[in-house]
């Protein structure tokens, strides 16, 4: 059969205008995950709380972005991407706005829960969204730059932030302006982004890699749409083919926010002696090595070893020595040079997980692609959450103490032993080989559901 050439390059187009538009938007997820840090002390001058409001505060973006993740999921599959983004990216607005206007710390934290509950459904929709307007051999490659996206939207509210809220004078306006431009974010998903390319009367892209490869293309057999009870069962059911992988990202990840997210600045502080600029700087190596490594990881996967397996125990294996080097000189190395090396190190083989959500998605139909991702997103939020409580309780010390180089070495080995033990996770998972792909389901009800769509 042929296809409509014109059509076929609008799509191979405008499939730039929805990733663009979508990473713009998780651009302002990393963003306001660090925003909290960086007007903590304005915050708490404003509204006259202490260090322990403010974890709170930050917390409650934590926890509602993991509770969020499995219905991202299931509305990423319901509702579909444009939808899903686009309607919560309003949500996310209105916790900013609110954020802004807030006149009490209890305003301030009911707007950081709605920018979280905001926010955490843009990551699904958006990895529902690569696997159906790009090729299956380029993926990991776009997931990676995704992250990479992220983890700019990170560096830039350090400084950036920091700077409109002098330049605006407060630093409130800063959110309302925040809030303002994620209305009109939202307003530019709903009206231009697309679920799939056969909503704009176009090719799929599997019938464009068909006549690309000069083959017939052959539509999948239409199936019935799946419930989220039965596409729950068959994630969760799947066995080797999500278990192991699910554990070793709940240690990986977990591993990696107890270091970055908490852990490493009171080291430095404690240990080190280094003032906050220093240690910042420093730290923000992480987040610049994940920029290089999660697209590089993606490629290598797509285009080099054709595995998502074996970059992922590559990765893994890297930075497990990368822990060994940080638990076993943990007060010996004091160089910020040193230092800020490691963590580029660090960041750049951590960014490797990108490629597991690959790994996941090419066992489940695109039927229930976002609610397997979504399901799978839940282990590192959950690794991240018990690990911080539990290396709370190993680094507690009395009033006016500061923790001990024991204490915190004793939190690096944890994390070592923990890694390794994923890697035996990672090791026996399974990955589909690259001509096993599972075959994308259509559904019978041509509603507006990414149900409908083909990866």
């Amino acid at each position: 059969m042929g296809i409509n050439l014109e059509k076929m390059e609008k799509v191979m187009k405008y499939r730039w205008v929805v990733f663009v538009i979508l990473a713009l938007t998780y651009f302002f997820v990393y963003f306001h995950r660090v925003s909290t840090a960086v007007v903590a002390t304005d915050i708490m001058s404003t509204f006259g709380v202490g260090a322990a409001s403010i974890g709170l505060l930050g917390s409650a973006y934590f926890y509602a972005y993991t509770a969020m993740q499995l219905p991202s999921g299931v509305l990423s599959d319901s509702w579909g991407v444009r939808k899903t983004a686009g309607l919560f990216t309003l949500v996310a607005a209105a916790g900013a706005i609110l954020s802004g206007l807030a006149t009490s710390f209890t305003l301030i934290l009911v707007g950081r829960l709605l920018i979280g509950v905001g926010v955490a459904m843009v990551y699904i929709p958006v990895m529902k969204m690569l696997s159906i307007w790009f090729k299956k051999n380029e993926f990991a490659s776009m997931s990676g730059l995704m992250l990479a996206i992220g983890n700019i939207g990170a560096l830039s509210a350090a400084g950036p932030l920091a700077f409109l809220a002098i330049l605006l004078g407060d630093w409130q306006r800063v959110f309302l302006l925040l809030g303002v431009f994620s209305v009109l974010l939202a307003a530019i998903i709903l009206m231009l982004v697309k679920d799939k390319p056969e909503d704009m009367d176009c090719p799929s892209i599997l019938e464009i890699e068909a006549y690309e490869k000069g083959e017939t293309y052959v539509p999948p057999k239409a199936v019935a749409k799946i419930p989220m009870g039965e596409a729950l069962k068959q994630t969760f059911g799947a066995g080797m083919k999500f278990w192991p992988i699910a554990l070793w990202f709940f240690f990986m990840y977990g591993s990696l926010m107890v270091y970055q997210g908490l852990w490493a600045g009171p080291f430095f502080r404690d240990v080190l002696g280094w003032e906050k600029t220093t240690y910042a700087s420093v730290l923000s190596f992480v987040a610049v090595g994940m920029v290089f490594g999660c697209p590089i990881a993606g490629y290598l996967s797509d285009k080099v070893l054709k595995s998502r397996k074996k970059v992922l125990l590559a990765g893994t294996a890297v930075y497990i020595v990368i822990w060994a080097v940080i638990w076993s000189q943990a007060g010996n190395i004091t160089s910020t040079t040193a230092y800020s090396a490691i963590h580029f190190l660090f960041g750049f083989f951590g960014g490797f997980f990108v490629v597991s959500y690959a790994q996941v998605k090419e066992w489940f139909p695109a039927a229930i692609v976002g609610t397997a991702t979504g399901a799978y997103n839940i282990f590192p939020f959950l690794g991240g959450a018990l690990f911080m409580t539990l290396t709370g309780k190993m680094m507690a010390v009395s009033a006016g103490a500061t923790a001990t180089v024991g204490q915190y070495k004793s939190v690096w080995f944890l994390m070592l032993v923990c890694m390794v033990f994923a890697f035996v996770c990672l090791s026996i998972s399974k990955e589909r080989g690259a001509e096993e792909a599972v075959a994308p389901a259509e559904v019978t009800d041509k509603s507006d559901s990414p149900s409908s769509s083909k990866q």
